[in-house]
């Protein structure tokens, strides 16, 4: 006689909401990073060539910003696959979350003391050094959310560390509005005060130390209130039923390789994803540059643009799970690619029309604020979902590996894609105007390839639907 056995997952949120210290630190530090880091590089660049042409410093300035994601790239799946195989009394991912987080909070101030002292190496080395135990962080911190989350339950527990991570971001953000944008950088692109000037080192210095303060905040609530291995064996069972409602084309086996469904799944998931990356990498490294030099804005009015898309990219992360498990994960992405896809084309038009006399203006058009608020709604719709796709195609033993996987295709795209918009930028025939036009093609080759991946449809008589927003429970 068969026995009937009913079993409930339901997602920790306070467990999951701890997880998300750990992307605090990691968006955190990133958006002072990429704010600061390639306007700081075109001041050095033009000083060493004795230049007032920004322009003509983009390339090198891509270059830099893409030997750091080179770094990452080689290194994401090696400390994946490393954390993989760990095991001490404090966990498989724990150790290099603290080493990294701790190396990183001291190395990354000394970014702003070396453009202080004029120094070029000085800002590149503390870059790559900074990047370098970020990598050793970051995998194993992203890692930990699908080691301790059951599958169905993936997609809503990746929109609230996302979330955390935007809070962090944001945190960044507001800090170099108030303490640092408004003063040391001028409107028309000059700087208000010589930025190697030792007078004044703690207005740019405030962002970089309050970023390695919190990420050590952040690493030690994480440390403290997540037992990594306690946990694991709490939850045991519910790992084990999660796999049975796993959404991919195959079964997952442990004993054998990966099916050939399964491995198409993963690769045009991950080649999607790296041009997807191309885009909104490509943007990230350069509207702070497009702001200054392109518009004469003010750079604390991309400080807000990007405080604008956070909101965008916030409510995604909170409505995204909801969604998927109506439409599922696939056509959920494709539709945050294709409203992103629409952004740009929005932003494409403007530039050719009435944004063509916003620039050099000194004015901040509204309207881009408005394509940033629906940009980071798609594309928070697409991160939240494509992540958890590609760890639902391997077993618990290998999430280290295949979060390696992921990220790196995101870093291969952002190794190239500072050097191939800045040489564009060089051309004598392309200006910033361009940006638009080479995201928007970037998103429809996502698009095109993600229509590829096979949608796989959840059980929906094992779901229990109700107030989602408030817990999601599976039944068996």
């Amino acid at each position: 006689m068969e026995q009937t056995v009913k079993s409930t997952l339901k997602l920790n949120y306070k467990r999951t909401f701890l997880i998300g210290f750990a992307f605090f630190g990691i968006l955190l530090l990133w958006q002072v990073y990429d704010s600061w880091c390639p306007t700081l590089l075109t001041e050095l660049f033009k000083e060493a060539f004795n230049t007032t042409k920004e322009e003509e410093v983009q390339y090198l300035v891509g270059v830099v910003m893409a030997m750091d994601n080179l770094i990452a790239l080689i290194l994401l799946p090696i400390f994946g696959a490393l954390s993989d195989k760990t095991n001490t009394k404090i966990g498989k991912r724990m150790p290099y979350i603290l080493v990294g987080t701790f190396v990183c909070a001291i190395a990354f101030p000394f970014i702003p003391v070396f453009f202080h002292l004029n120094n070029l190496a000085g800002v590149i080395i503390m870059m790559a050094i900074v990047v370098l135990f970020m990598m050793m962080y970051r995998n194993p911190a992203v890692a930990l959310m699908p080691d301790l989350t059951p599958k169905p339950l993936r997609s809503k527990a990746n929109g609230i560390i996302n979330i955390m991570g935007y809070i962090g971001g944001a945190f960044a953000t507001v800090v170099g509005i108030i303490f640092v944008l408004s003063t040391y950088l001028k409107g028309d692109g000059s700087n208000a005060i010589p930025p190697w000037s030792t007078s004044n080192i703690w207005i740019l210095e405030t962002p970089f130390l309050l970023a390695s303060v919190l990420m050590v905040f952040s690493a030690v609530v994480l440390f403290i209130c997540i037992n990594e291995n306690k946990v694991k064996e709490e939850i045991a069972d519910d790992i084990k039923l999660g796999e049975a409602l796993s959404e991919t084309a195959d079964k997952i086996d442990d004993d054998k390789p990966m099916t050939k469904a399964n491995k198409m799944m993963l690769i045009f998931i991950l080649i999607a994803e790296f041009f997807w990356f191309m885009a909104d990498n490509g943007i990230g490294t350069f509207m702070g540059n497009f702001t200054q030099y392109y518009l004469q804005a003010a750079s604390s009015s991309n400080m807000i643009n990007i405080i604008v898309g956070g909101v965008g990219s916030v409510l995604g992360f909170g409505l995204g799970g909801m969604i998927a498990g109506k439409i599922g994960r696939k056509w959920t992405v494709i539709g945050g690619l294709g409203l992103t896809l629409l952004s740009y084309f929005v932003w494409i038009i403007g530039t050719f029309t009435f944004l063509k006399g916003a620039a050099a203006s000194g004015s901040f058009p509204i309207i881009i604020y408005v394509i940033w608020l629906f940009k980071g709604f798609g594309m928070s719709l697409v991160h939240l979902n494509s992540f958890p796709m590609v760890v639902e195609l391997c077993n618990a033993k290998k999430i280290g590996s295949f979060t390696g996987y992921y990220y790196a295709s995101s870093m291969a795209a952002q190794t190239i894609t500072p050097i191939a918009l800045g040489a564009f930028l060089n051309s004598d025939r392309i200006d910033w105007g361009f940006l638009p036009v080479y995201a928007a093609v970037c998103v429809a080759i996502a698009f095109a390839i993600f229509m590829f991946v096979k949608n796989v449809k959840v059980n929906k008589q094992n779901i229990v639907k109700g107030l989602e927003a408030f817990g999601e429970e599976v039944e068996l």
